[in-house]
């Protein structure tokens, strides 16, 4: 019995382990969290942040599930806050095409 019992323990404890883990933003990608405000914000930092190493890239050059790739190993190299780095991708990923 109490090998029946470590076994169906480590069996739930491994499937817990194995199942994805939640985004840290629970919006699908494409969908905006922020407000008008904040994603003018969101273009301001762009602008500014984005600008002052390299060329702004054109929003529409870019799906919203790539410019997650694209935010999540920028953001970092631009000292963007976490609330920042979502005002920004909201921006961007509401210029239309």
């Amino acid at each position: 019995m109490k090998k029946l019992i470590a076994a169906a323990s480590f069996t739930a404890i491994l499937l817990v382990s194995c199942t994805p883990k939640a985004a840290t933003s629970s919006a699908a990608p494409g969908t905006s969290t922020s407000t008008a405000e904040q994603i003018a914000q969101g273009k301001t930092i762009f602008e500014n942040s984005c600008g002052r190493c390299h060329k702004l890239p054109d929003p529409a050059s870019h799906n919203p599930v790539q410019w997650v790739g694209i935010m999540n190993s920028m953001a970092p190299k631009a000292k963007l806050t976490d609330e920042q780095h979502q005002w920004v991708y909201d921006y961007i990923v509401s210029v239309k095409k």
